[in-house]
């Protein structure tokens, strides 16, 4: 788990770590690339075949061929065309570079993104390829790489990824919101800084640019999308554009809207985003919904059968659901979990915490003790931090139902207004459904991805005046009920006490 310090706020400093993020790839496809490479019967067209299956051994083969030709030459828009630059000399020796992991080992949300870009890849070579045969290598290889500046990121920071997609997919959330949040950026400016400074196809780039620097014109052409029942209407109010016309004519868009369908299934195939989506390949294509769901089924259907991984979740599982339903793992808000007080557990916790003289020897027994009796009075997750004298940083001292890398967690008060209230004073701190959307954006990224759902408290507690501790707990995201939240009351009582003990001992 990266500390707070770590995570980067502005996109000079995101493009700076991002782009020293060494993507791992598959044991079995670092294999299979290798033999491939070695073997002097194979062209550049089955050398590139064989590298897809892998998305990070083609993004690392084409970011390098672009970085060492001229700037003044084109980017490299094809596999192909970036192998016979490099040579396949150079490119074993970068494949030899990249780090090699079994595949269970790969984080989650790197593979599942992944997924994302080669179903992308599918649909774009289904709907796309065959109407225009000669772009068929740019449409292919810039579909598969569009999602490519978010790889390093789901890499190195997947609870980042995975509290996006609660957020916006589960609660429904403004997008743009939650990534300035929890990144400080907006998502679609850091990948196109990132698609530039790392050069890549121009098709990519000038996605990007339409997501961030040219909206309006993506907006009109959603909305002349929804007239999708009256084409001749459609083409007469194409007729008076001659600008949004000529948009529509750019075969770059193709690997957009390939994204935009993609990424919009993995949540809901009957959700209004993705019948915008849906609407305007349609527009562009000159087809009817009905004609272009059916083909973007089949896409789908196609590509689950190709690359679908067991524990990765492709959409066209989707398909044989109500037509309604949708991808609600893990997405929705956790139900309000039933109180687990463990009274004899906890009772022998607290009974230590309150002995007289202390039983502890040092401030690792008494946080132990401390943790534990915080998750017998009902708390599934919780996280005890440690401040320093000066109050510049807090550091994870126990951890309890979260990931072992919580343990690692560092947190810099200065960045947050809530944590220097809470270490100003003792005092605590609910958070609810009443109160999320104003406090959440107070609170560090790393900590907020911790601790998914709408219910936390958090609480800092005193020694001599002065604040030394904060907890930070929960019960699964759920909300929380009366008799956990009296426990947890009483508790940091307790808690209270041990420390002012703690702090006589001896003397």
């Amino acid at each position: 788990m990266p500390t707070d310090k770590t995570i980067p706020r502005s996109l000079d400093a995101w493009l700076k770590q991002l782009d020293a993020v060494r993507l791992p790839v598959a044991t079995h496809h670092h294999e299979a690339v290798r033999r491939t490479l070695l073997d002097s019967r194979r062209s550049l067209r089955e050398i590139a075949d064989q590298m897809q299956e892998s998305p990070a051994v083609a993004l690392a083969i084409l970011r390098e061929a672009n970085r060492s030709t001229n700037s003044f030459s084109e980017p490299a828009e094809s596999l192909e065309m970036a192998l016979n630059r490099l040579g396949l000399k150079r490119a074993e020796t970068l494949l030899g570079a990249m780090p090699v992991m079994d595949e269970a080992q790969i984080p989650l949300a790197l593979r599942q993104l992944q997924l994302i870009s080669l179903h992308a890849s599918q649909q774009a070579n289904g709907l796309f390829a065959g109407r225009l045969a000669r772009l068929w290598q740019e449409i292919h290889w810039g579909s598969l790489l569009f999602l490519a500046p978010l790889w390093p990121l789901v890499a190195t920071y997947s609870q980042l990824f995975e509290a996006w997609e609660r957020r916006v997919l589960g609660r429904g959330e403004p997008a743009c919101k939650v990534e300035r949040e929890l990144l400080g950026v907006a998502l679609p400016s850091l990948c196109l800084a990132l698609a530039r400074h790392w050069r890549m196809p121009e098709w990519i780039v000038q996605g990007y640019r339409l997501l961030v620097e040219d909206r309006r014109l993506l907006v009109k052409a959603l909305h002349l999308a929804r007239d999708n029942e009256n084409p001749l209407h459609q083409q007469q109010r194409l007729d008076e554009d001659t600008h949004l016309r000529r948009w529509l004519t750019q075969p770059g868009n193709s690997i957009l809207l390939a994204n935009g369908l993609a990424v919009s299934s993995h949540h809901n195939w009957s959700c209004e985003h993705h019948l915008r989506w849906q609407r305007l390949t349609g527009l562009y294509l000159q087809l009817a919904l009905p004609e272009m769901q059916q083909l973007v089924h089949q896409q789908a259907a196609q590509s689950a059968r190709q690359h679908h991984l067991p524990g990765l979740w492709h959409p066209a599982e989707a398909l044989l659901w109500p037509w309604d339903a949708c991808r609600l793992r893990d997405l929705q808000p956790p139900p309000a979990p039933v109180a687990n007080l463990q009274l004899d557990q906890w009772k022998h916790h607290c009974a230590r915490l309150l002995a007289q003289p202390t039983p502890f020897a040092n401030v690792v027994q008494l946080t132990d003790s401390a943790c534990h009796a915080l998750q017998a009075g009902g708390m599934q997750r919780v996280l005890v931090l440690l401040a320093d004298r000066n109050h510049t940083r807090l550091q994870a001292q126990q951890v309890a139902g979260l990931p072992a890398a919580a343990a690692q967690l560092r947190l810099d008060p200065a960045q947050s207004q809530v944590l220097r209230s809470l270490l100003a004073e003792a005092g605590q701190l609910r958070l609810s459904p009443a109160n999320m959307a104003q406090v959440s954006a107070l609170l560090p990224g790393s900590l907020k991805a911790l601790f998914s759902g709408e219910h936390l408290l958090l609480r800092s507690l005193a020694s001599n005046g002065r604040v030394v501790m904060l907890l930070v707990a929960d019960q699964g995201g759920g909300e929380i009920g009366a008799t956990p939240l009296q426990a947890f009351g009483k508790t940091v009582q307790c808690i209270e006490r041990a420390l002012s003990t703690f702090a006589r001992r001896g003397s």
